[in-house]
């Protein structure tokens, strides 16, 4: 069958198969709804992040955005294949921790970093903080005193450049929570107060512009930008060696959509910051990128059983499935697209267009507003391509129902990277006061 994932195949029962597991066994034997994650592809585009910075005559480093997709597991994927891992919380450092990720490889962003995740990181001893406003740069430098120590940081900018993609995933424009105005003169009063502070050892700049981007075009304009306040902000004083932080954001395809490949992404980047760099006459900066759904996105699998039906004339179909807005939010939140397949019978001619849609209280519930599908039946199997990224971090047990089991797939073997949770697992952290304990009904 044309137009199938990388990793993904067709056997010879008629059976989808991810990674050499045949995806109607896997079902049988762990239930549904559940995530795969192909750890091929995964560490395949670990590799080409790696392999298509080595053009670049500077230090390159590629973090892997944890956001994306954080368990353990992908962590010490993401140790053993040498990429930095890029952390937003205590719970993501936590779980870089626990599988002995290099704490020096850790880049801590967030703009709104508590104190104690901040002594945490400080703790655990992060390589690198992102900071990100006025009140983290007085709370950092309180802490750092307070402990006797300093930390290296990048100071990340809102350089007003216009990303191409959702507004819900736009970064890097004026009106945006996310770091240091640039217009105003905010981003350069930041780097100040950063070297004024004596503890932050302030080595460059950092900013993102958006996610899910399918071209490259606003890459040299931020390159411009950033470059110009360097320039402006150092004015000679320019730390050595110093480093450029220009975020990640390369898209993937759901449907029909055609990302820039790793290689072009590291083209347009390596290209805008050695001519730029000439034509100011700065030293070459270490490069990073964070990439992370272009890493994770296309490794991973979704898989749903169908129940039942709405059928009226004149309309598309409803088919419901075992999970939803529950487990993915995507769709719901900012009109997220995924191509379908009935994973039991991929032979089948698709005969019909149907809505996708799931088991949960809202009408707004849905996986696929059109999927293009051979006649569904109850019990059927339907395969979501393209789900690795954010659709079990932002997973959550809206009408309390269990998170689905996550298995990590390769050579035709499973592991469980995630068990599936239990109705236990959803009372375990509560608790009844007292006065609660005892039903009465009153007369």
């Amino acid at each position: 069958m044309d137009g199938l994932p990388e990793g993904v195949t067709v056997g010879s029962s008629g059976h989808l198969c991810v990674a050499g597991c045949d995806v109607v066994d896997l079902a049988e034997r762990y239930g549904t709804p559940l995530y795969l994650l192909n750890e091929g592809v995964f560490r395949q585009n670990c590799s080409r992040y790696r392999s298509a910075f080595l053009q670049y005559p500077g230090e390159a480093r590629v973090a892997y955005a944890g956001k994306a997709l954080l368990t353990q597991a992908v962590a010490a994927m993401v140790g053993q294949e040498g990429l930095y891992l890029d952390v937003v919380s205590a719970g993501e450092i936590f779980a870089a921790e626990r599988v002995s990720f290099p704490s020096e490889r850790l880049v801590f962003h967030g703009n709104n970093k508590s104190q104690e995740e901040i002594a945490y990181a400080l703790r655990v001893g992060v390589g690198c903080l992102v900071v990100d406003n006025f009140d983290e740069i007085a709370l950092l430098t309180d802490t750092l005193r307070a402990l006797g120590v300093r930390q290296r940081v990048l100071v990340r900018v809102a350089p007003g450049i216009e990303a191409h993609t959702h507004d819900y995933i736009q970064t890097g424009g004026l009106e945006t929570k996310f770091g240091f105005d640039f217009d105003s003169g905010q981003a350069g009063e930041a780097v100040r107060q950063c070297v004024a502070s004596g503890v932050l050892d302030v080595v460059g700049l950092h900013a993102h512009i958006g996610s899910q981007l399918l071209e490259t075009r606003a890459l040299p304009p931020l390159v411009e930008r950033m470059l110009d306040l360097v320039r402006d902000v150092w004015s000679g004083a320019l730390p050595v060696p110093w480093e450029l932080n220009l975020g990640g954001g390369p898209g993937i395809r759901y449907r029909s959509e055609d990302p820039p490949p790793p290689e072009q992404f590291a083209r347009t980047i390596t290209a805008a910051v050695v001519e730029g760099c000439h034509r100011r006459g700065l030293p070459l900066p270490t490069i990073w990128v964070e990439p992370g759904r272009s890493i994770v996105g296309q490794a991973g699998v979704a898989v749903y059983r169908v129940g039942s039906q709405k059928r009226v004339p004149g309309l598309r179909p409803f088919v419901a499935v075992d999970g939803g807005m529950g487990d993915n939010i995507r769709p719901a939140l900012y009109g997220a697209e995924y191509r379908a397949v009935v994973a039991n019978r991929m032979y089948d001619e698709a005969t019909e267009t149907v809505r996708v849609v799931g088991r949960y209280c809202e009408s707004g519930d849905f996986l696929v507003q059109d999927a293009e599908l051979p006649e569904v039946r109850a019990g059927d199997l339907l395969a979501l391509f393209s789900t690795g990224a954010y659709q079990y971090p932002m997973a959550s047990n809206y009408n309390r129902v269990p998170r689905p089991c996550f298995l990590l797939l390769g050579e035709g073997r499973a592991h469980v990277m995630v068990e599936r949770e239990s109705l236990e697992d959803l009372c375990r952290l509560e608790h009844v006061p007292p006065h609660l304990r005892r039903l009465r009904v009153e007369a």
